[in-house]
């Protein structure tokens, strides 16, 4: 098994697979290099291919009529797009974006079928990571109906952090489409939220110094 094979079955989606399952994988897989602002696909494009994320950041985004961008979701290495246009959707409803140079991994339709007939357990372990992304997508909604900015953007962080207390490589730009809000506003409460010790702010980089304080901003 290759480089590649290796990476694919260490995922949750492929992972259990036998040695000959794997290169089988590997050989209907197909691996691209692809630059920052490439484009993957755009809404009411038909779906016939599953990406894999190997390396880079992707992010999924809808655009307003009038031209607002909403993100919903910046995907990080081992995640997988695309996904449900395959799972009855058949059509693309957000856009698709590489927002710095990425590694990606491609699935065509029949391949993903057939596989899914051999281990229908691929297909339950679909269905998890696009539950969860689901999830995680009402929970946003939920702060955007109900939560103003700085609520909205200190939840963001703690999520974007997670276990550790680090976002890096997002702009405040970045940070103001995922919170539904102007780059101009986004930076005014996180200077805000420096000035009150909670963050501290470098390039490209946030850094949180008291989780807790930034809980209870984020649950106000």
């Amino acid at each position: 098994m290759d480089v590649k094979a290796r990476h694919l079955s260490t995922m949750d989606l492929f992972q259990d697979l036998s040695d000959k399952e794997g290169e089988e994988l590997d050989r209907i897989t197909t691996v691209s290099s692809v630059r920052k602002g490439k484009v993957f696909y755009r809404p009411e494009e038909m779906g016939e291919v599953l990406f894999i994320l190997k390396e880079g950041t992707v992010q999924l985004y809808r655009i307003s009529p009038e031209g607002k961008k909403l993100v919903i979701t910046s995907l990080s290495p081992n995640s997988l797009f695309g996904e449900m246009a395959l799972l009855g959707q058949q059509m693309h409803n957000t856009f698709a974006e590489a927002i710095s140079d990425c590694t990606i991994c491609v699935m065509s339709r029949a391949d993903l079928e057939r596989l899914i007939l051999q281990r229908p357990q691929v297909a339950l372990r679909m269905l998890e990571i696009t539950g969860r992304r689901l999830r995680d997508a009402e929970g946003r909604l939920e702060d955007l109906a109900f939560k103003g900015i700085p609520a909205r953007l200190s939840s963001l962080l703690l999520r974007l952090a997670g276990n550790s207390n680090q976002i890096m490589g997002l702009t405040h730009q970045d940070l103001a489409e995922m919170v539904g809000t102007y780059r101009e506003t986004a930076t005014q409460v996180l200077n805000d939220l420096k000035s009150r010790h909670l963050i501290e702010i470098g390039r490209k980089r946030i850094t949180i110094v008291d989780r807790e304080g930034l809980v209870t901003v984020a649950e106000s």
